[in-house]
C-alpha cells in the first residue's frame, strides 16, 4: 500500500465487535473502555491508552487487528519473552500472528516478511529498535497494513521512569506511514508523560483513555526493617498466602539466592529469576512457577514484564523501589483476577544510600534531577501517614473523590501477624514448618473465594502443564487460572456447554475441548493428580553442609548451587553459629583472622560493619563475617557452660 494513502475509515457494526470477543477470546462482554478504544481505533483513529496492568490493554489493539481481515497490524513491544508469549496465545486462538526479533533466524525472516506481504498475518510483533532498521519501512510499505500499536509507549518520554532512546526513533511513524493511525498504550504514565507520549509520537487528535489507577482489590502495606526483620517479614507473609502464586522482588542479584534459601529452608519452595542466569535457567524457572509446579518466584526487576498470571495473591517488595511508577508496575502483577491481593514494601534505611549511589552515577545532569525528583517521591510515599492507594492516583494525576481506601495499612492498619515481627525476632530460632502446610489462610481475607473442588482444580492443572510442555508453550497461554476455575465449577459434559465458559474460545475448544472432557470424566471415574508434579522445598543448608564435606570450595559451591559466593559465605557463617558445621581454619588466612578478632574485642561482636571498617581494607567482609559468626558460637557455649 502507498504510505502517503490515508486508510479509509471502516464502518464496522457493533456486532462485529462481541461477535469477535466471544468468537476468539471467549468472553461475552467488554471490560470497562474497552469498547470505545476498539471502536475507536478500528475507524481510523489515533488513540493514547492508560489502563492499569492487568486491565486487558492488548485486546485494545488485537481486536481492531482481527476485525480487518485484509490487513495486518504492527505491533512495537521491547521484551522479546512477551512478543513470543502474546503471539502464542494468538495462535491459540486461531489468530495468525508473528514476531520479528533477533531470536528469528534470517532464512525464517525471508519467509516471515514474504507472508506478509501476501497478508497472511493480523499481527506482527517487532521490537523497536527492527522497526526503524534499514530496510524494515521499504518492506514494511508491501504489507496491506492497518494501524501501528506501540506498547509500553510511556519508555518514549524522558519524563517517565523506564525512558529507553530507541522509543524517541518511534516518532519518525508518523512521517513514513502519515496515513495510518496509531495506538500508544501503557500502564503507568503521569499527565507530563501522557502529553509528551501524544506529542512525540505526533499523534492526531486521539482519543485519551485513561483508566482509573486504583486497583480496589489490591492492600498496600509498608514496613521499615532492622536487624532480621525483613527476612522474618518476607517469610510470614509468604506463608499467609492460602493459594496462588507469589513474586518477591529483591534489589540485587545475590539477595535473590539469600532470600530463596531463606525459603527454602522453611519448607517453602521457591525459584529465583536475575539477569546473571542463563537464558534456558530463566524461561524454565518462569514456567515453573507459571504452571504452578512452584508457587514463589525470587526475582530483580528482571522479572514481570508481560507476565500475564492472573492469580497472583501477593507481591513483596524488598527495598525501595526506583519510583512510585516501578511500584505500581510491579504490584500491578498482583490480583488480575480481581480477587483480593497483598502488595508489601519491607525496605531498610540502607536503601537510601544504594539509591543515592545509582542516581550518582549517572552522567546526564537533566536525568539525574530526574531520579532526584523520583527518589523523594519514593521517601514521601513511604514516610507519608496517608491512603497508599490515593497517593499513588494523585501521583498520577487523578483526582480522587474518595480519601480512603478502607485496607491498606494506613486506613486499616497493620495486620497483627505483621506488627509482632521486630527486630529482636529471629529466624534462627523458628523450627522448619510442615512444607505441606505452608500456605495458611490470610487472617484478615476480604471476599471469599467461589468454592472450587480442589482435587479437581489440581487434576485440571496437571493436565494442563503436561499439555504445555507437550506443545511447548507457557501454561497460562493453553487456559488461564479463570477459566480453569470456572470449568471446575460448571464441570460441562459436552463441548458446547463448554463453550459458554468465559475464556474458551472457539479455537480453544476446538484445541482442548476434548481433551478436557476427557479429563473431566476420567476425574469422576476416580483419577486423581499426582501428588509429586509440585517441586518439593530443598534444604540449602543440608546441600551446603554435603558439599562442603565432600572439600568443595565457597567458589564450587556457588557454581553448583547457582548462588552469589557472598550469598554462600552467609548461609556457611549461619551454620557455624548455630553449632551446625564447624570453623575451619582454612577459610581464613591467619593473620586476617588475628585482626578480626583483636577488632571485635574492642567493639563487640553484635555489627559486622564496624569491624570490617576497623581491619586493614584487604581483608573481606566474607572473612570478618565467617570468623565473627565462630566467635559468636564459641561465646554462647562458654555462657551455656557457665
Amino acid at each position: 500500500m502507498s504510505d502517503t494513502a490515508t486508510l479509509p475509515r471502516p464502518t464496522v457494526a457493533e456486532p462485529r465487535f462481541f461477535d469477535a470477543l466471544k468468537r476468539y477470546w471467549g468472553y461475552d462482554a467488554f471490560r470497562p473502555r474497552q469498547e470505545e478504544i476498539v471502536r475507536a481505533l478500528a475507524s481510523g483513529r489515533d488513540v493514547c491508552v492508560v489502563m492499569p496492568t492487568g486491565g486487558g490493554k492488548s485486546l485494545c489493539y488485537q481486536l481492531p487487528a482481527v476485525l480487518r481481515e485484509d490487513r495486518t497490524a504492527v505491533v512495537i513491544s521491547p521484551l522479546i519473552a512477551l512478543m513470543q508469549d502474546q503471539v502464542a496465545q494468538l495462535r491459540q486462538m486461531g489468530i495468525p500472528a508473528v514476531f520479528l526479533n533477533s531470536a528469528v533466524a534470517e532464512s525464517d525472516r525471508r519467509e516471515l516478511r514474504q507472508k506478509a506481504i501476501a497478508g497472511e498475518y493480523r499481527l506482527i510483533y517487532v521490537s523497536p529498535e527492527r522497526a526503524l532498521m534499514d530496510g524494515t519501512a521499504d518492506w514494511l510499505r508491501q504489507v496491506p497494513l492497518s494501524f501501528f500499536a506501540i506498547d509500553e509507549a510511556h519508555c518514549i518520554s524522558q519524563w517517565g521512569h523506564d525512558f529507553r532512546p530507541e522509543y524517541r526513533q518511534l516518532a519518525k511513524l508518523r512521517a513514513l506511514f502519515p496515513g495510518l493511525p496509531i495506538a500508544a498504550l501503557t500502564a503507568s504514565a503521569t499527565r507530563q508523560v501522557r502529553h509528551d507520549i501524544v506529542r512525540q509520537l505526533h499523534l492526531r487528535d486521539p482519543l485519551k483513555s485513561v483508566s482509573s489507577f486504583r486497583r480496589e482489590n489490591l492492600r498496600y502495606f509498608v514496613r521499615q526493617c532492622k536487624g532480621t526483620m525483613q527476612d522474618d517479614s518476607v517469610a510470614e507473609a509468604v506463608k499467609k498466602v492460602k493459594d496462588g502464586n507469589v513474586i518477591v522482588y529483591t534489589p540485587t542479584v545475590a539477595r535473590v539466592g539469600e532470600v530463596t534459601d531463606l525459603l527454602e529452608e522453611q519448607g517453602i519452595a521457591a525459584v529465583g529469576y536475575h539477569g546473571q542466569m542463563d537464558a534456558p535457567t530463566r524461561r524454565e524457572n518462569q514456567e515453573k512457577w507459571m504452571s504452578e509446579e512452584v508457587r514463589v518466584l525470587v526475582g530483580t526487576v528482571a522479572f514481570g514484564l508481560g507476565i500475564n498470571k492472573p492469580n497472583v495473591r501477593a507481591v513483596i517488595r524488598l527495598g525501595l523501589p526506583e519510583s512510585i511508577e516501578q511500584l505500581y508496575q510491579e504490584t500491578g502483577r498482583a490480583g488480575r483476577d480481581g480477587l483480593p491481593a497483598d502488595c508489601y514494601i519491607f525496605w531498610e534505611k540502607k536503601d537510601n544510600g544504594l539509591h543515592a549511589f545509582f542516581i550518582n552515577q549517572i552522567g546526564d545532569s537533566e536525568e539525574k534531577d530526574r531520579a532526584w525528583q523520583r527518589y523523594h517521591q519514593i521517601q514521601q510515599f513511604v514516610g507519608a501517614q496517608k491512603c497508599r492507594q490515593k497517593e499513588i492516583c494523585n501521583h498520577f494525576g487523578e483526582l480522587a473523590k474518595w480519601d480512603r481506601c478502607g485496607v491498606c495499612d494506613v486506613c486499616a492498619g497493620t495486620p497483627k501477624w505483621l506488627s509482632g515481627i521486630n527486630q529482636s525476632s529471629s529466624r534462627k530460632s523458628r523450627p522448619i514448618r510442615n512444607p505441606n502446610r505452608i500456605l495458611e489462610a490470610s487472617e484478615y481475607e476480604l471476599n471469599p473465594i467461589a468454592e472450587v473442588n480442589e482435587e479437581l482444580r489440581e487434576f485440571l492443572r496437571e493436565w494442563r502443564r503436561n499439555t504445555a510442555r507437550r506443545k511447548m508453550i507457557a501454561a497460562f497461554v493453553v487456559l488461564h487460572d479463570t477459566t480453569l476455575d470456572a470449568i471446575c465449577q460448571a464441570q460441562p459434559q459436552a463441548v458446547v456447554e463448554l463453550r459458554q465458559i468465559s475464556g474458551m474460545g472457539e479455537k480453544k475448544c476446538e484445541l482442548y475441548g476434548e481433551e478436557i472432557l476427557d479429563a473431566l470424566r476420567r476425574f469422576s471415574g476416580g483419577e486423581r493428580a499426582r501428588k509429586d508434579w509440585h517441586l518439593e522445598a530443598r534444604s540449602p543448608s543440608q546441600e551446603t553442609l554435603e558439599l562442603l564435606e565432600e572439600g568443595r570450595t565457597f567458589c564450587e559451591i556457588a557454581q553448583l548451587r547457582g548462588r552469589k559466593v557472598s550469598s554462600v559465605v552467609a548461609l556457611v557463617a549461619d551454620l557455624v553459629e548455630k553449632g551446625e558445621t564447624p570453623f575451619r581454619p582454612v577459610w581464613v588466612d591467619p593473620i586476617h583472622q588475628q585482626h578480626i578478632l583483636e577488632a571485635s574485642a574492642r567493639l563487640g561482636l553484635d555489627l559486622l560493619r564496624p569491624i570490617k571498617e576497623a581491619v586493614p581494607e584487604q581483608i573481606t567482609y566474607e572473612s570478618v563475617r565467617l570468623v565473627v559468626a565462630h566467635a559468636r558460637r564459641q561465646k554462647q557455649s562458654q555462657t551455656s557452660a557457665a
